[in-house]
């Protein structure tokens, strides 16, 4: 028998704000800049998904610890512009929180910084208010569990009545590590392939959600 779901956990960009474009671009032309030119498709491979701290880990394997400095700061002024002028919610993602009545939380790669700048131009972050988390509160990011264990025992919810909607590899790979079920959204940048696996659901449009988590 499968346990009745007590928590589900967003994560943020990609799930709730489509901010994993503008992510993407910025990465993209930081890297141009600063001397790792990528493409958008392997900025989604190896990017997407991540901690801050473990992009920083790579940038500095590939161009050494003061250029990863320089590209997050260059990333985060970047990135507050084009949010500012560019973000919106997920499409649906307004509709699915109205419907769905289980307790809910936020745990993400990003910054609270973040979280609140990116939330709050959507409109969506009072619906989340005093109960987001991020990973600059665990020792590892995805796709390590830590996080979403913090979470879950943050809302007081053991891992096994908790799921996670996630739309990375890192994320769904996370949610395994956790004990968690999860449910790969990929209506966006990451192909359904990636986030195929155990104890996870596939779908591409949120308003789909609520009856999916219904009948888990």
């Amino acid at each position: 028998m499968i346990d009745p779901v007590g928590l589900v956990i967003f994560d943020c960009d990609g799930v709730l704000v489509d901010s994993e474009p503008i992510a993407v671009r910025v990465n993209v032309a930081v890297g141009a800049e600063l001397g790792w030119p990528l493409t958008e498709a392997e900025v989604v491979e190896q990017f997407v998904g991540r901690s801050n701290a473990s992009i920083g880990e790579l940038v500095a394997a590939r161009l050494g610890a003061d250029a990863a400095a320089l590209w997050a700061r260059r990333f985060d002024e970047g990135h507050r512009r084009e949010v500012d002028v560019a973000l919106a919610p997920v499409d649906g993602i307004a509709e699915a929180l109205d419907e769905i009545e289980l307790p809910t939380c936020v745990a993400s790669s990003g910054s609270h910084e973040k979280m609140r700048h990116t939330l709050g131009r959507t409109g969506l972050y009072p619906r989340f208010a005093g109960r987001i988390f991020s990973a600059s509160e665990v020792a590892r990011g995805k796709p390590a569990p830590d996080l979403f264990l913090h979470a879950a025992a943050r809302m007081g919810v053991p891992p096994s009545l908790c799921v996670v909607v996630e739309d990375s590899r890192y994320g769904v790979q996370a949610a395994r590590a956790a004990g968690m079920r999860s449910f790969g959204y990929a209506g966006g940048l990451t192909p359904a392939s990636w986030l195929e696996g155990p104890d996870t659901v596939v779908f591409d449009d949120m308003r789909k959600l609520p009856a999916l988590l219904a009948a888990a």
